[in-house]
């Protein structure tokens, strides 16, 4: 860092709201903040003391730069919005991988109903919900279906299939159904899943009990199940309280030792739902980001009746840009919810605290002390792997690990052409891979760790001093003991460094190692499996998706096709598509015999 350079720009920051970016020595921005202050808040970073976490922050910033907004309102929208676009390294994503299952009722010609957690994906959509687990809404999908005969399959086909038959779907795929009878059902089951069953279980009632008038006790049954079903899902509490307040969200969080962690309560139709987010370190203000994450949890889920947090937080402008009402209660069942929270964040996600702390830090003794063997920085450092199957559907992997945490936006996936030797495909993957960041002026790695001793280190380090790259780049080997597990590294001198197997980098080296071979080997799977299903009518002039379904369900399957006659395909398409039909499914035939076999 510039010392003095960064005191003179620190010197002309302005007294205005607005949004900064801190830059690492490569120019990417590793964080993104905003203040009311400019020049209060970027200042505050270089001087005075921090925690651990933010001098690691500052430690790697090297430069940075700033936007000026009208209002902190417009300097929230924007921090979350550079977030999004940048996603800096040191700023908290704070959702983790896991979701609530919510039921969503599309928004198309012909709607269908049926589960989902991503809700991104379609917003036309709605959604209900969420559910405590996928029992409960696969459970309740099932009552609606059972109740509401929507579209059941995913893509229209020819004829009424068997849901049809099971009254469970209209058949929109073979008859006219009228828009006003979905939008009808639509609101029904709006209705439903907003509480009031009063008008279904009435209609069911009543066609039990004329069943049961005229002896038909099967069916008397299944209006009964229905009706259960109903009273059991709409009655059951599916979690720790019950209240009449309706609808609403409340998180609040909890800070220690340079680490935030938050929670929240989601709150449908008096059900408590506790939902735990995952610990982060905290590199800037708990109050900024806290904030933050509200503002990406809205972009990403649907909304409320209302959000309450906690009466320390200062919410201004912060309702107007989510688009909700948020209260900050002094006492009641709202504040009750508050300390419920925060109990939430400061006991139950105490242990996933301590872990998290240990492997953050686990992860940077690792980082070190692979700086300290290789002599120079690795903290950036990229793994190669290769897959194939007797030299067929060769591929590579590429995958990125910065600081010892993967950087997944970064991986890389290759469709390798020199499939005759390991050696030979990495040759291949590091020259395209490096060509490639040279004529784009990507970022390049600070090192290469190869999967393999010194005849894989030879090759990569043949290829980066073909491109001039053999001083910019280090390269160590991943060393393999008789039971092919890594146990050792070895520099680019071909210097044996052991590892010790309870040392945090024996482990940190394990992962990378396993996460490489899962991209390389999972890609390999997908290829193979799109070439196992890929059908030599694909190849046939006049056949389409469609053609080859309806030629795949006349005939059966595959085989009965291909033993059919010329004639009998005509009778499902045109001639001369017919004719080509036949010669693309005898021509193998033709070959085998030309080609006799050793």
């Amino acid at each position: 860092m510039d010392q003095e350079y960064i005191k003179a720009k620190l010197r002309e920051l302005p007294h205005q709201p607005g949004s900064y970016q801190m830059k690492d020595k490569n120019g990417t921005i590793i964080y993104v903040g905003k203040a009311k202050d400019l020049h209060n808040r970027v200042n505050s970073y270089f001087v005075g003391s921090h925690n651990f976490k933010t001098r690691k922050l500052v430690s790697n910033i090297e430069d940075f730069d700033f936007i000026v907004t009208a209002s902190e309102k417009e300097a929230l929208v924007l921090e979350i919005n550079l977030i999004k676009k940048n996603r800096p390294k040191y700023n908290i994503q704070f959702m983790d991988d896991s979701s609530y299952p919510y039921i969503k009722l599309t928004k198309e010609e012909y709607p269908r109903l049926m589960t989902a957690r991503d809700l991104r994906k379609d917003r036309r959509a709605a959604y209900f919900g969420p559910f405590p687990d996928a029992g409960a809404a696969a459970t309740t999908l099932k009552l609606l279906q059972s109740l509401y005969p929507f579209r059941r399959c995913v893509h229209m086909q020819d004829k009424v299939c068997l849901y049809y038959h099971m009254n469970q779907c209209l058949g929109p795929c073979q008859f006219h159904i009228e828009p006003s009878v979905y939008e009808e059902m639509s609101e029904k089951v709006t209705k439903f899943m907003n509480g009031d069953t009063k008008e279904i279980e009435k209609e069911l009632t009543e066609r039990m009990m004329k069943c049961a008038e005229r002896m038909e006790f099967e069916k008397a049954q299944e209006y009964k199940d229905l009706l259960d079903s109903i009273r059991n899902v709409v009655g059951e509490k599916q979690n720790i309280e019950k209240n009449n307040q309706g609808d609403m969200d409340v998180f609040t969080w909890y800070t220690d030792k340079g680490y935030l962690s938050i929670a929240g309560l989601l709150v449908r139709r008096g059900v408590i739902l506790n939902k735990e987010y995952r610990v982060r370190p905290l590199y800037g203000d708990a109050e900024e980001e806290f904030l933050s994450f509200l503002v990406q949890y809205y972009q990403d889920h649907p909304g409320t009746k209302e959000v309450v947090v906690p009466q320390e937080l200062d919410i201004t402008d912060l309702a107007s840009v989510i688009g909700i009402p948020v209260f900050q209660p002094q006492k009641g069942y709202r504040q009750r919810l508050v300390d419920m929270a925060k109990g939430n964040a400061k006991t139950q996600l105490d242990l996933k605290f301590k872990v998290v702390e240990r492997q953050d830090d686990m992860t940077e003794q690792a980082v070190q002390h692979l700086n300290s063997l290789a002599g120079r920085p690795m903290n950036r450092v990229e793994l190669f792997d290769n897959s194939h199957i007797s030299g067929a559907f060769t591929v590579a992997s590429c995958v990125v690990y910065e600081d010892g945490q993967p950087d997944r936006k970064s991986y890389r996936l290759y469709k390798l052409h020199t499939g005759n030797s390991d050696v030979d495909s990495m040759k291949e993957v590091i020259y395209r891979r490096y060509f490639r960041l040279l004529k784009d002026e990507g970022r390049m790695p600070d090192g290469i760790l190869v999967d393999g001793g010194w005849t894989q280190i030879e090759a990569a380090k043949e290829i980066l001093s073909s491109l001039g790259l053999q001083d910019q780049i280090n390269i160590m080997g991943l060393v393999k003991n008789d039971k092919h597990t890594t146990n050792a590294l070895m520099n680019s001198e071909g210097e044996v460094l052991e590892l010790d197997k309870n040392d945090s980098l024996f482990f940190l080296l394990t992962r990378m190692q396993d996460e490489v071979h899962r991209v390389a080997i999972t890609y390999h799977r997908k290829l193979r499996s799109k070439a196992q299903t890929k059908s030599v009518l694909d190849e046939v002039e006049g056949i389409g998706p469609k053609r080859k379904r309806m030629l795949l369900r006349e005939f059966g399957s595959f085989t009965n096709l291909k033993n059919a006659g010329e004639e009998e395909i005509q009778k499902y398409v045109p001639d001369e598509v017919a004719h080509a039909v036949y010669e693309a499914l005898h021509q193998d035939q033709e070959i085998k015999k030309e080609t006799p076999e050793e």
